[in-house]
């Protein structure tokens, strides 16, 4: 099982960051990141009740990307869901189904959780490779932000994993074949007016799929040869 790292991302409500500190407590997580929170205070440490420790120790940054950059998967939440394919951006699991996916793997899996109005941007929503919403009644989908993160984490404990499986690739390594997928579609002229939401697609891909190391050797072998050996059919014209 990986480590759990929650971002919270710009909370306005100091016993919103409180109440989620305490379910992570409840949960075995500890790693509490906070973007550009509101000020904390008693509030926020009344509502933590046994998580005191775990509010104090929270990291408090400017930029979601310094939240994430060292995570292995980064998993947004989102009161919004589509099934158009056309909308790939917002095609969400649920949350049994990340703990599922998640359970093998290593590394560090980054929770996003975002504004108690307006949730996560679409910017912070294409840095995502996953997409997690919590089904509800369509009269009031949208969960309180501390109520999404208790779900969540307790999927996530729920599946802890005892049986062995494949290693899955790193968050490294991933970087790798999506910068390999980004030197094809240069080498091919991909339309300029569809390349992001490809990159984004192809991103949301692999999330979902936590691809195995062999897995990803073997992609990023088949990337790599169709890059080269379209260049070198240029150079030969």
């Amino acid at each position: 099982m990986p480590s759990i790292r929650v971002v919270l991302v710009e909370p306005k409500n100091e016993g919103n960051i409180g109440a989620v500190a305490r379910a992570m407590r409840n949960f075995d997580v500890e790693d509490l990141v906070l973007v550009n929170p509101c000020p904390i205070g008693d509030e926020a440490r009344k509502r933590a009740m046994h998580a005191v420790e775990v509010l104090e120790r929270a990291r408090t940054l400017k930029q979601l990307d310094a939240a994430v950059k060292d995570a292995d998967l980064v998993v947004g939440t989102s009161g919004i869901d589509t099934e158009s394919e056309k909308r790939f951006a917002r095609i969400a699991i649920t949350p049994r189904d990340l703990a599922q996916r998640v359970a093998p793997m290593g590394g560090t899996v980054a929770l996003l959780f975002g504004r108690e109005d307006y949730g996560l941007y679409e910017k912070e929503l294409s840095k995502c490779d996953l997409l997690v919403a919590i089904p509800a009644s369509k009269v009031y989908p949208i969960l309180n932000i501390s109520h999404a993160a208790t779900i969540v984490l307790y999927e996530l404990f729920a599946a802890k994993a005892t049986k062995k499986r494949p290693r899955p690739a790193s968050g490294l390594e991933k970087e790798k074949l999506h910068e390999a997928l980004s030197a094809l579609l240069q080498a091919t002229n991909y339309p300029a007016h569809k390349d992001a939401r490809t990159k984004i697609m192809f991103r949301r891909l692999m999330g979902r799929a936590v691809p195995s190391k062999w897995e990803f050797h073997a992609l990023m072998g088949v990337l790599q040869r169709a890059t080269k050996r379209i260049k070198k059919l240029e150079e030969t014209h």
